[in-house]
């Protein structure tokens, strides 16, 4: 899942896992957002979307929310309306967290099958892949789109791994590499 792709304008990021074996915690993965403002690209997102938010201005939804995997193809789907965004957000950071269920050791993506995620814009995927790269990790950074002076908005699909839960994660995604 690697690639750089410019001039985008509303980008839909889904994500799917197979549900857990009967009798055993579900698996609850989650996509979250930070986006960062042009002060400060790489330190504390300006706002993180998640599960039951959206950003401030309606640019970026979770369209559909999953705690279990069930059902069919992607899960949890979130949109980012780029070409909406305000000048100043010129940075916007896609990641994966597996929330803990309190159904014994926490999991990481080799403990969950069927796991993969897509980056489309209308119906042209731009990146899709699974997260076998990182398989001890419980969270990933899926997606990096960042705007260029010009306004232009482009996508650096990749993995990187965290061993981090939630909090931890959503304070560290977007920094430097």
């Amino acid at each position: 899942m690697t690639g750089v792709r410019k001039g985008l304008a509303k980008v839909e990021v889904g994500l799917r896992w197979d549900p857990s074996p009967a009798g055993t915690p579900p698996h609850d993965l989650d996509l979250v957002a930070a986006v960062y403002g042009a002060a400060d690209l790489h330190g504390v997102p300006l706002h993180l979307v998640h599960f039951g938010s959206r950003s401030p201005d309606g640019t970026i939804t979770l369209n559909r929310d999953s705690q279990t995997g069930q059902g069919f193809g992607y899960d949890e789907v979130m949109t980012l309306e780029l070409d909406r965004m305000a000048p100043e957000l010129r940075r916007v950071v896609v990641g994966v967290i597996i929330q803990d269920t309190g159904g014994g050791p926490r999991k990481t993506f080799a403990d969950i099958p069927g796991t993969g995620v897509r980056i489309r814009e209308g119906y042209t995927d731009l990146a899709q892949g699974g997260f076998d790269s990182v398989p001890a990790a419980t969270a990933a950074t899926v997606a990096e789109f960042t705007r260029e002076d010009s306004g232009i908005w482009s996508l650096d699909a990749g993995l990187r791994g965290f061993d981090a839960g939630p909090e931890e994660f959503t304070r560290t995604m977007g920094a430097v590499r």
